[in-house]
């Protein structure tokens, strides 16, 4: 093949075909057509002896040369756009960059009001499109349709960049009347009451609890596990802002990261204890694509959070030292 003949356009094309696999939403993202993109297809496909794309009952589906291409070709175009990329400094007061970012509901609750208050206040025409784990994927995360995901990760690809932006303790919170109070809050009491399950980290679609699968229950109850202990849970919930709404309820406990917590701290009907057990802490991170990692609006937007998280930390260490454990 004699690249010279090659329009490089094309490769664009693919890239975009690649992700989208809909020749319509493809169009619409690079600007053209949808004729101009179908034969820009055509065009692909007798470049590279294979149809690419075709169509199956769940739509159009990519055929084993084009996974084999997609990796390539993407790492091709990011190649391109570095090189071509004006190095003029990002402008946040000009900027109309929409920044997507997946954040699980617990940081979304405790660091997001206070990014988009920053983003306002430096970037007033930036739109931040905020994403929950099952709205995406690690691919979306890898091949730059998402700018960040921030959450505690199990794990996470080698290729990814990422920054701690805190380390995270646990708190329990419950009502002031809650009757557990009237004696001293042991690991006994703790099991005798009645709990509040919240949790959602990683990525995809949730699915339903299985209280007898410790395992999979998380943080709390796989140190309550540890030291020979299971708690009554009386209701399953993956929102922490609810979570912290049903701990009003009288006879409930909801055990939860302290930076959750700590937002309830001018409710005059919570209480917050140390838990009765060792919880290890957990580390609540940024991660982003190795594409995005040049690029000066995302250079921007990383700095921002990093600065955000800071600063609660130096707001939440006074109520938070008690529930740190060595």
């Amino acid at each position: 093949m004699d690249i010279s003949r090659v329009d490089l356009n094309l490769l664009v094309y693919l890239d975009v075909l690649l992700r989208e696999c809909n020749v319509t939403k493809a169009a619409s993202h690079l600007g053209i057509t949808q004729p101009a993109m179908s034969n820009g297809l055509r065009r692909l496909r007798e470049l590279f002896g294979d149809p690419l794309l075709v169509r199956t009952s769940e739509g159009m589906t990519a055929t084993e040369r084009a996974r084999e291409l997609q990796p390539v070709v993407r790492s091709i175009v990011s190649s391109i756009e570095q090189v071509m990329q004006d190095k003029t400094p990002f402008s946040a007061i000009n900027s109309q960059r929409v920044f997507r970012i997946m954040a699980s509901d617990y940081a979304e609750s405790c660091l997001m009001p206070r990014v988009l208050r920053r983003i306002r206040q430096e970037a007033p025409q930036v739109t931040l499109d905020v994403l929950t784990p099952s709205d995406v994927s690690f691919l979306d995360v890898e091949q730059g349709r998402l700018d960040m995901a921030i959450n505690r990760f199990d794990k996470i690809p080698q290729s990814f960049h990422q920054k701690t932006l805190w380390s995270e303790y646990f708190a329990c919170l419950m009502n002031a009347e809650n009757p557990i109070l009237k004696q001293s809050f042991t690991l006994e009491s703790y099991l005798q009451a009645s709990h509040i399950w919240v949790s959602k980290t990683g990525f995809g679609v949730g699915v339903g609890v299985n209280p007898k699968d410790v395992q999979r229950l998380g943080w709390v109850d796989e140190a309550l596990a540890r030291i020979g202990h299971k708690r009554q849970i009386s209701v399953f919930t993956r929102h922490y802002q609810v979570a912290m709404l049903l701990a009003e309820q009288h006879d409930l406990i909801a055990t939860l990261p302290s930076r959750a917590a700590w937002l309830q701290r001018d409710n005059p009907h919570l209480v917050f204890k140390v838990p009765p057990f060792d919880i290890p802490p957990f580390d609540l991170k940024m991660a982003w694509s190795p594409l995005l990692q040049h690029n000066a609006d995302h250079q921007w937007l990383r700095r921002l959070i990093a600065e955000v998280a800071e600063e609660v930390d130096a707001e939440f260490a006074e109520f938070g030292t008690p529930f740190e454990r060595g």
